[in-house]
């Protein structure tokens, strides 16, 4: 067994973490020029919640046997239900937008889905490792997913915050593959995953603005497409090499959400095509090299759980930035490592520090 982390992997995060604090604090400048939030306070946000918070957890995590905390992943997916249902409570849940995400304690706003994401897949995870063999059975591997997933998923999107409900729901699926689940129940899942999402469509109104304007990007682009357009303008108007770190136009006054929705948009009118390939390759290694841990653990439930890990990572990643260029609706989730949400920020650092945990044991 190792005793080191996992040396291309780290690299590779810390390249990131890097990279996205750049491009954070040239986006954040954006709002200098704007009302509402300030610089600072969405400066502390990121740095205090976000990284303090985060990467302490992550050194503290990174170094405990990761084996000792499963027997208590039906606790940790307990209280993140608990803590996610609070949102609905009057004068504890925060409503913005038409959508209850947070919780309000004090000054500091969380947002618990975030927490959610990572209790699910890690009581998954425990599950799925305990009847390994059985997986490929709609016993063993379709009735924990429906029952662990299944009620996770309807209270975000309950919210409603379809995007995250997606991920979440797509990252469990890609356990039960990994754990060997049958390709006839996955296609199953994918069908009946549409159907919600349809079904969102037909409850929600802003879910079907959302794929309205993904099939007719010029629809309406004063109102419901105009994000895309602008995030499509700022893309385009990067070139090959990019206007320059902190030469964005967009941020300023154009683009909504410079430092949330519409961050990979700031990061590729900055630096370009060669800037946001570089990205999306980061991204795509990380992804390789967090999977390669998965495929070397020491035993199922920490291949499972950092698969479950890795894919909720890339894929809300790879989701953000490919709704800026319109290949997929426009989401609402953060670019993990780069866009503003000290929650998030703080959960994807403790997931960092669960994966290279697993790395210093995975098999050589």
């Amino acid at each position: 067994m190792r005793k080191q982390f996992d040396t291309p992997f780290l690299l590779v995060f810390l390249v990131l973490i890097v990279f996205g604090l750049l491009i954070f604090t040239s986006a954040a400048l954006g709002l200098l020029a704007r009302g509402g939030a300030s610089f600072t306070s969405v400066a502390v946000s990121q740095l205090l919640l976000g990284f303090l918070c985060g990467g302490t957890a992550l050194i503290f995590i990174s170094r405990m046997d990761y084996r000792k905390w499963r027997p208590y992943t039906p606790y940790l997916f307990a209280v993140a239900i608990l803590l996610t249902l609070l949102t609905f409570v009057p004068n504890i849940g925060l409503e913005f937008k038409g959508a209850a995400r947070w919780i309000v304690v004090g000054p500091i706003t969380f947002q618990p889905v975030e927490l959610l994401k990572l209790a699910t897949v890690a009581f998954l995870a425990a599950i799925y490792a305990s009847r390994y063999k059985a997986t490929h059975t709609l016993r063993g591997g379709v009735l924990p997913l429906l029952l662990v997933a299944g009620p996770a998923t309807a209270i975000v999107l309950a919210q409603p915050d379809t995007a995250s409900a997606m991920i979440m729901a797509a990252a469990c699926t890609v356990m039960l593959f990994a754990a060997g689940g049958r390709a006839s129940h996955l296609l199953f899942i994918a069908l009946a995953g549409m159907l919600v999402v349809g079904g969102a469509a037909v409850t929600y109104p802003h879910v079907k603005d959302r794929l309205v304007t993904f099939i007719n990007h010029s629809g309406d682009p004063q109102g419901s497409g105009y994000q895309i357009q602008q995030s499509l303008i700022a893309v385009g108007s990067g070139g090959i090499s990019g206007r320059g770190f902190g030469q964005s136009i967009e941020k300023f006054s154009y683009l909504p959400e410079p430092i949330g929705d519409s961050i990979f948009a700031v990061a590729a009118e900055e630096f370009g095509f060669v800037g946001s390939a570089a990205l999306v390759l980061l991204f795509a290694a990380f992804a390789i090299l967090g999977l390669r841990i998965a495929a070397r653990a020491p035993d199922p439930f920490g291949g499972l759980l950092v698969t479950g890990l890795v894919a909720l990572i890339v894929g809300q990643s790879f989701f953000n930035m490919a709704s800026s260029v319109g290949l997929v609706p426009l989401a609402g989730v953060p670019l993990i490592f780069v866009s503003h949400g000290g929650t998030a920020l703080a959960i994807a650092l403790i997931e960092v520090g669960v994966i290279l945990n697993v790395s210093r044991r995975m098999k050589s």
